[in-house]
């Protein structure tokens, strides 16, 4: 890596991975590299090193920044878009990004604050520009994303879900209905869109869902109803004994693991078949 650069070290805590992150100036841009090391008595992975780093490309007339992972294996690999909360591209964002490539996807993380300045530092500054967001921009936006991710030579163009978390998994859920090219969505802890728009989904749907989420899992019922109407595919689990947002929180780590294991099998059967 050419330049300056500055690295230093830190525990993902949930893959048991030690994460070194490599920053560098390389063509005058800023990049990040991040390897992965297992830490004492954790599972060793079969591809445990993982690059990520910023990307931009247009949306109509303005920028999308992005945080893009790969994993290190020697086919292209499927692709996830991940849609963020409320907060923005948050550190549990580019986390559960690099996560996914450590499991074996090309993962995609659009800041869909780009055309606002970017995500901000403070989380209540976020909730207040994505809450004046356009439905229309944020589709616009996602798809420019995964028209980027299909050029990546590392990605199957043919092969690409998403993932979205709380006001992500909503948008999951609403960007399933509008693009008939995904394989796959996820859905974690969001609200689903209105009834008929379900009729549009082509892709297969997993809903992660929190048993103390009253507001939430209040529409599941209509959700349910809606896709036996249509004759959709999507199923979904309520765990016990955690709230929303349990994914980031991780108030019971070996639900929240469970959770995660679920996605993983569900992106693989969906996704690389």
């Amino acid at each position: 890596m050419g330049g300056r650069g500055r690295a230093k070290a830190a525990e993902d805590g949930r893959g048991g991975y030690r994460l070194r992150l490599v920053w560098g100036l390389i063509g005058g841009g800023l990049v990040g590299v991040l390897l992965y090391r297992p830490l004492p008595s954790s599972a060793v992975l079969a591809r445990p090193d993982v690059h990520a780093e910023y990307v931009k490309f247009p949306s109509g007339r303005d920028t999308v920044t992005a945080y893009l992972a790969y994993p290190e294996r020697k086919d292209p690999a499927p692709a996830v878009v991940v849609i963020h909360e409320i907060f923005g591209l948050s550190d549990f964002i580019r986390q559960t990004t690099e996560q996914l490539a450590k499991d074996g996807f090309v993962a995609i993380a659009p800041d869909l604050l780009s055309r606002r300045g970017g995500t901000p530092a403070s989380p209540d500054d976020a909730r207040k520009l994505i809450a004046g967001l356009d439905p229309d921009t944020i589709t616009k936006d996602l798809d420019a994303t995964v028209a980027y991710v299909k050029r990546v030579k590392a990605a199957r163009p043919d092969r690409v879900g998403v993932i979205g978390f709380c006001w992500g998994g909503g948008q999951s859920f609403r960007y399933a209905t509008n693009n008939p090219s995904l394989g796959a969505f996820v859905v974690c802890y969001g609200p689903g869109p209105d009834a008929t728009s379900i009729a549009r989904i082509r892709a297969k749907g997993l809903g992660v869902y929190a048993e103390n989420d009253a507001r939430i899992d209040a529409g599941l019922a209509d959700v349910d109803a809606a896709i036996r109407t249509y004759h959709k595919s999507y199923r979904h689990t309520v765990y016990p004994g955690v709230g929303h947002g349990f994914l980031r929180a991780r108030e019971k780590p070996e639900v929240a693991d469970s959770a995660w294991r679920d996605v993983i099998r569900f992106f693989r059967e969906s996704l690389e078949s």
